[in-house]
């Protein structure tokens, strides 16, 4: 089956979703060549993750948001050209709908109808350019890590074959050897220019010297910037990171994290071997049952940020869900320090939901897995409701979170409806709002834009700074470098 890169035309085009005031994005005219690959930049919620649903024609119809213009693979609309373009969205779990690895990656080829002799060399040659061969095809999807799912659903839109590989934010969720491995496996796809690529993501740096161009897209604005990177950086670079883009060539940020000292919050009184608020000993972690790391010792500072890094696949969100309360661990003990856990019981693992609460909040490396209410506002509301506060003071929090994490305008959509980034800050904003003692972020920066990365990493840091215990899962290197206070590297089983 020889791909077919048609060309991609936005005449004009918007749309708004259903039930929202403000367009999602507008006025994007735009025109993309058979076998160019396109760099999309924008801020967070600028729309470039519609646009991309919109080229695979999984929009929806007029019950699902309003359209104006058109957009055009070839003379026809997405719609009409099933097979023609291949996305991997941002979160990977909603494209995987089979139990077992090869099973999965064969999925979209049987949709296509592909020959059944054709299908498993696809499914294999895919599996390997991914960096998954050792799996068995019969692997349970359920054990891979965030980072191996991410590899498995660019897998299945290979082994498709498609002419256009849409990709929102493949990287973004992997360790630094795992996203030189995608960005290759993309690379020797596309080494004959059959295919065309689209692809979204907010640091841009290791997609640039593959693509042949970079658009940038702002909301209501449309095509803002158009043409080669480094052309842009020198023509549009200052402009562009004042509204939140990440330019390859302007990478770094202009953060200046404070590193005041933790002594006030310390009974002990020194900075150098601060109180633990967590510990840790001889910890098996785990799922099903079946551990995927023994013997774990750790020790959590109080009004300390610590980082926990490794390869994916290494434990490390397994590691710190158990830390955090919500996995039983399979030996070992956890415990919480005195005078922050219930009386007698110092293991979070044995804690009610309300005791969590004020003690120990997670933002979890899926949004959408902790989101209960139908509004962005109720969403941050809903912890300190079970806690019975007063309204006045309910009020009071949701509007000052809302600011800070530049959601006032999303106040009342639905929070299933925002964009990748704008998920990750409302999943924040959920658990600042009770203030525990300690914080466990799994992935925190992930769709974050300049602006709101900034933003974030500062908010975060003056938590630390007040006294609130920090612990996240991270492959950010920039976030790593500004809160990396204390580490915890898991790899080799270790």
């Amino acid at each position: 089956m020889t791909p077919e890169a048609l060309p991609i035309r936005f005449e004009d085009w918007g749309w708004r979703h259903a039930g929202r005031s403000a367009w999602a994005v507008r006025h994007v005219t735009l025109r993309i060549d058979p076998g160019e690959r396109v760099l999309l930049l924008g801020a967070s919620g600028a729309g470039k993750s519609t646009l991309l649903s919109a080229l695979a024609g999984v929009l929806g119809g007029g019950d699902e948001g309003e359209e104006e213009g058109r957009v055009l693979l070839g003379w026809e609309r997405p719609t009409t050209r099933r097979g023609a373009t291949a996305l991997v969205m941002q979160n990977p779990s909603d494209q995987i709908v089979l139990s077992r690895v090869g099973d999965d990656v064969a999925f979209g080829c049987e949709n296509l109808a592909v020959p059944r002799d054709e299908i498993w060399p696809r499914v294999r040659r895919a599996l390997d350019e991914v960096g998954l061969a050792n799996y068995q095809l019969r692997h349970d999807t359920r054990h891979l890590s965030g980072g191996e799912q991410q590899r498995l659903v660019l897998a299945g839109a290979m082994a498709m074959g498609a002419g256009i590989l849409l990709l929102d934010e493949p990287t973004a969720n992997l360790d630094p050897a795992g996203v030189v491995e995608v960005r290759d496996a993309v690379a020797r796809l596309l080494a004959d220019r059959r295919r065309s690529l689209v692809v979204v993501e907010h640091h841009g740096n290791v997609w640039a010297p593959l693509v042949d161009r970079v658009v940038v897209v702002s909301g209501e604005d449309g095509v803002v910037a158009d043409g080669p990177v480094d052309e842009i950086v020198a023509r549009q670079g200052s402009e562009l990171a004042d509204l939140g883009v990440w330019l390859p060539a302007l990478h770094g940020t202009t953060v200046t994290i404070s590193r005041q000292s933790c002594s006030t919050h310390d009974p002990a009184g020194s900075m150098l071997n601060p109180q633990p608020l967590l510990t840790a000993t001889n910890l098996s972690v785990g799922h099903d049952g079946v551990a995927c790391l023994s013997g774990l010792d750790l020790a959590l500072p109080k009004g300390r940020s610590t980082v926990i890094t490794g390869p994916n696949g290494a434990g490390k969100t397994t590691t710190a869900l158990t830390l955090a309360g919500l996995l039983p661990r399979l030996g070992g003990s956890v415990a919480m320090a005195d005078p922050w856990a219930p009386p007698g019981r110092p293991d979070p693992t044995t804690w009610k939901s309300k005791e969590l609460l004020t003690r120990i909040g997670t933002v979890f490396q899926q949004p959408e897995h902790q989101f209960v209410a139908a509004s962005v506002a109720d969403e941050i509301a809903v912890g300190l409701r079970a806690l019975k506060r007063p309204q006045a003071e309910i009020d009071r929090r949701v509007a000052e979170l809302l600011e800070t994490l530049h959601l006032h305008p999303l106040a009342q959509a639905n929070p299933f409806t925002l964009s990748g980034g704008e998920k990750r800050r409302l999943s924040v904003g959920t658990v600042l709002a009770t203030d525990p003692a300690l914080i466990v972020l799994d992935e925190p920066t992930f769709g974050q834009d300049r602006r709101t990365w900034r933003d974030l990493v500062a908010l975060i840091a003056s938590l630390r700074d007040a006294g609130t215990t920090i612990c996240s899962v991270t492959h950010d290197a920039a976030y790593i470098e500004a809160l990396g206070d204390h580490r915890i590297h898991l790899g080799g089983g270790q």
